[in-house]
């Protein structure tokens, strides 16, 4: 199991990695500036019928879909 740290840290490279650090910190803004109900937001958004082999398959679809 990962420590609160190391999840921290990699959540960090992953949005620089994606977005550039300008764009990860006002991200991070963002996201502090709004209340974000992940609850809420993850049953309007994700659809839980699927199975793991799926939804993991949506996954790297819409990784490899990324410019």
């Amino acid at each position: 199991m990962k420590t609160d740290t190391i999840i921290k840290v990699e959540g960090m490279n992953a949005l620089i990695a994606k977005l550039g650090y300008v764009d990860a910190e006002r991200f991070i803004m963002l996201m502090n500036k709004e209340p974000f109900d992940y609850t809420k937001w993850r049953d309007e958004n994700l659809n839980i019928d699927l199975s793991v082999r799926e939804l993991s398959k949506l996954a790297m679809e819409a990784v490899f879909r990324q410019p």
